[in-house]
């Protein structure tokens, strides 16, 4: 583990340079992202004809309401009538939180399917140019891939660099459910990789689920691949600031209040994933047990006591990863506050010997994975400190979870 000097000194240089690096972003990016007003998207389209629909004559509820309502609604109709619902409205069903997940993965192969036949269409539509017919294929090649009989598509959004959540494991029997929040530069189209795949929200979930089984083959969990935000692109003054990482965690919040059952979730924020678990994390349904942050730019706080979460407070950062060196401070909004892995900040420090740098935290074979399955699966004498004194498992086996007096 890196050590840090905290003297005034070294405050003022990294304050000085966090408004050096601002004026830069500033002066390259604008102040402000100037956007023109864009059409009706196929998503608000279908959540659109959901509110204007109506079942056997009566009116759908609003497709914004809470999830609790909604798993009511569903609840109270058949399996013919729920597959109706998916039919007519694929998009506005496939991403309602509360709807019963099956039905979502069911809505969402549907929309998946429709959304291929437009860009299949638009590869050969003589008015695009040739790189517009290009990325109409890539996308229907990602489409296709999303489409597989083994996965379990939670939430997709086709609109823009697109939005989706995957599932690993059995979401609606799971025991423990683990939920991935991945960082800046995630989209439909970098949502899986085939070189570095354990950098990808989608390799990373499915690291997470098989190290998990591993660690306890008798725990029924599931792992979610979320990447149904809109990330910061590049490190830029979205990446800076909480802007994206607030929408997020409305985003994220009404996920976690939608889930089936009452088992305990765990959250694994990489990166500006953190950022958006840090915003949530005040509002956090009280089954969210654990919040366990690698690579972490910070979390919008001090220290772990100012989240006023009920949840366990986990950080890792491996030696080499160069997140160590941005400024750990706010300011005018910009940045997002102190250090989690810092003595300070009152997070339980864990070992991550082995993820070589900011994107192999989810490499099987490094303590920093091992670590997340045990969190996982609720193995917390399991785990894996940065140091072996430094108490990481101190207390808990009480209610008390860290930065909680």
């Amino acid at each position: 583990m890196t050590s840090f000097d905290t003297s005034p000194q070294l405050n003022v240089w990294r304050a000085l340079l966090a408004l050096a690096v601002v004026f830069v972003m500033l002066a390259t990016t604008g102040w402000t992202a100037v956007r023109g007003h864009r059409g009706t998207t196929a998503l608000q389209a279908s959540l659109t004809a959901w509110d204007h629909g109506r079942l056997h004559g009566h009116r759908l509820p609003d497709a914004d309401a809470s999830p609790i309502l909604l798993r009511r609604f569903f609840a109270s109709l058949g399996a013919q009538d729920r597959g109706r619902l998916a039919r007519r409205y694929p998009l506005a069903v496939g991403n309602m939180d509360g709807a019963p997940v099956r039905l979502r993965y069911q809505a969402n192969r549907i929309a998946l399917h429709q959304a291929r036949k437009v860009e299949l269409a638009r590869m050969h539509d003589s008015r695009l140019s040739p790189v517009g017919q290009q990325d109409a294929g890539r996308r229907m090649q990602r489409y296709t891939s999303l489409m597989a009989k083994d996965r379990q598509i939670l939430a997709f959004d086709p609109d823009g660099t697109g939005r989706v959540a995957e599932v690993f494991g059995d979401l609606g029997r799971a025991e423990r459910v683990s939920v991935v929040v991945p960082g800046v530069d995630t989209d439909l189209f970098t949502f899986r990789k085939t070189y570095r795949p354990y950098s990808a929200p989608y390799g990373m979930a499915k690291s997470l689920y098989a190290a998990e089984r591993g660690a306890d083959p008798s725990t029924r969990t599931a792992v979610i691949a979320w990447a149904d935000y809109t990330a910061p692109s590049g490190l830029g003054v979205d990446a800076a600031t909480a802007m994206r990482a607030e929408e997020g965690a409305v985003r994220l919040n009404k996920l976690l209040r939608g889930l089936p059952g009452d088992s305990s979730v765990s959250l694994f924020c990489h990166s500006y994933g953190s950022v958006v678990c840090g915003v949530a994390a005040r509002e956090l349904p009280r089954r969210v047990s654990d919040i366990a942050v690698a690579a972490s730019p910070g979390m919008r706080v001090r220290s772990a006591s100012q989240l006023h979460t009920s949840a366990r407070v986990w950080a890792m950062r491996d030696a080499t990863d160069w997140i160590q060196d941005v400024p750990y401070l706010e300011l005018g909004g910009l940045g997002h506050g102190s250090d989690p892995v810092s003595a300070d900040f009152g997070a339980r420090v864990l070992s991550a010997r082995g993820a070589k740098g900011h994107a192999g935290y989810f490499e099987p074979g490094t303590d920093s994975l091992a670590n997340f399955a045990e969190i996982g699966v609720g193995s917390y004498g399991s785990v894996r400190c940065a140091h072996d004194d430094d108490g990481c498992r101190a207390d808990l086996s009480g209610a008390t979870p860290a930065g909680h007096a």
